[in-house]
């Protein structure tokens, strides 16, 4: 049996800025030990195991099931060869890869040393399941090697996930079986949908924005700061590197570096009006990049760049409405830019200009150019693609992550992903 524990969890997700969404929308972010989870605003969750914290051979596993009623989990295993492991790089080109519970077979599937990515089948994802309920050892076998997949958080994790999506004590929970009729499992909710508004064109004197008031503006946008560490450059000596854009008639997109730091760099934005008193609105101090009415932020877990968190806010022609949020899971030297993609937010983006749909399944592992939004940076970071026009963009990105710090002298026990505004809670 499995011990009860606390752990830290999120009715829902917290945008980091005070700036309003275009339309409501909730998700879910948790974790405990080695596990995490992740729901999204339509519903689909997805659960993400590791390794042992202490274990050299890093393997994961995603379980996505969408919502609805009679909906099957489905599976991926990933083994992880960051560290450039000896056991990986001795694998053949294409290998088979099988799970064994207990010492026990349940079939192979196959893998290539390219990705180190497979779908699990369906008899794999049940036993699985089934495993993670109970105190059991789970194995993934390649070339006379073992990558043991960890039990420890799974059963929290799962039964946050139906508790969700509304499954408890129906026959298709996970972890609470039960009598309660399938047909009152929650329904999948409609992706929301935001409509990009073009760009207002600079109008003459745009230029001379920053200079003409730039203490007044300064004033105004640390006004906005509930905590001055957000931004610390507002608060220092001397002139901060103010950009400027007009967004339209009578607004503005300002944006200034916030912090610098060991392996992340924040920029923060603002939309003021365009003359003084300003009345600015905060939409993010965490921000990496402004591309054309979007802008994103990036950010790594630490320095290994092999956790990423990363957000999305497309403009509307009122407002930033926040239009992606996740994570691509723990930091556990799975892969650079991160194992899996793991959204609390997603929406489809209409844009006025020509059609074009981008899926982002798995993190990204380019990078920007040194720009950002004017603002140079060291280290750019992973993002989203620049999309100058589409009709209908399908976006999953990388989330408001706030970081637990966890990491030993070796910085080997990697810091754990929350987001904002999380209360403790017992199960």
């Amino acid at each position: 049996m499995k011990t009860t524990a606390r752990f830290l969890f999120c009715a829902g997700f917290a945008a980091s800025t005070p700036l309003v969404h275009a339309q409501s929308a909730e998700g879910l972010s948790f974790f405990h030990r080695d596990w995490e989870l992740a729901c999204d605003n339509t519903r689909t969750c997805r659960a993400a195991g590791y390794q042992d914290d202490d274990d050299e051979l890093a393997v994961s596993v995603l379980l996505t099931r969408v919502a609805g009623p009679g909906v099957a989990v489905t599976g991926e295993v990933m083994l992880g060869n960051y560290f450039e492991i000896e056991a990986v790089d001795a694998l053949p080109a294409e290998f088979e890869i099988s799970l064994q519970i207990d010492g026990q077979a349940v079939g192979a599937v196959p893998m290539s040393r390219d990705s180190l990515l497979a779908d699990m089948s369906t008899a794999q994802v049940s036993a699985l399941l089934d495993a993670l309920t109970r105190d059991s050892t789970i194995e993934w076998v390649a070339g006379g090697t073992s990558w043991t997949l960890s039990d420890s958080g799974s059963t929290a994790v799962l039964l946050k996930m139906d508790e969700f999506q509304g499954r408890l004590d129906t026959p298709g929970a996970l972890v609470r079986k039960g009598t309660r009729d399938e047909s009152e499992v929650l329904p999948p909710v409609a992706v929301p949908v935001v409509s990009a508004a073009d760009l207002a064109d600079p109008r003459a004197g745009d230029d001379q924005f920053i200079a003409s008031g730039a203490i007044a503006l300064q004033n105004a946008l640390r006004s906005t700061l509930e905590d001055p560490y957000d931004c610390p450059s507002l608060t220092e000596e001397g002139e901060p590197e103010f950009q400027a854009r007009r967004l339209t008639d009578s607004q503005m997109l300002v944006s200034v570096p916030c912090t610098l730091g060991a392996y992340n760099e924040t920029i923060g934005y603002w939309v003021v009006a365009d003359e003084d008193p300003y009345e600015p609105r905060l939409i993010t101090t965490q921000g990496s990049n402004h591309d054309d009415g979007n802008i994103h932020a990036s950010n790594k877990g630490r320095g290994l760049g092999d956790c990423w968190s990363l957000d999305r806010w497309t403009w509307d022609g009122e407002r930033f409405v926040h239009s992606a949020a996740s994570t691509t899971g723990m930091c556990r030297g799975i892969a650079p830019g991160g194992a899996w993609s793991l959204p609390t937010l997603t929406m489809n983006i209409e844009s006025p200009a020509a059609s074009r749909e981008v899926n982002l399944r798995r993190p990204l592992a380019r990078a920007l150019p040194s720009r950002a939004g004017g603002h140079r940076k060291r280290d750019p970071s992973p993002t989203l693609m620049a999309v100058a026009s589409v009709i209908v963009l399908t976006v999953i990105n990388y989330g408001p992550v706030r970081i637990i710090k966890g990491s030993d002298e070796a910085g080997r026990r990697p810091p754990r992903f929350t987001v904002p505004m999380c209360q403790s809670a017992t199960t």
